[in-house]
């Protein structure tokens, strides 16, 4: 399958309490941390709810 760079731009400190955990499930903790994930329809769902604090592209 294909992979998904996403990276988070913006900080979760002052964002609602599902997107800082929905960021943490994706595996993101750090501002510009990098992470690799599958492209599937669930982690598709993470990205759209949070899609203001991460960029994406294709691996």
């Amino acid at each position: 399958m294909a992979k998904l760079k996403i990276t988070l731009i913006k900080g979760t400190s002052n964002s609602l309490k599902k997107h800082q955990l929905t960021v943490q499930a994706l595996g993101l903790r750090k501002i510009s941390q990098v992470v690799e994930q599958e492209d599937n329809a669930a982690i598709r769902g993470m990205i759209q709810k949070v899609r203001h604090l991460v960029k994406v592209e294709k691996a």
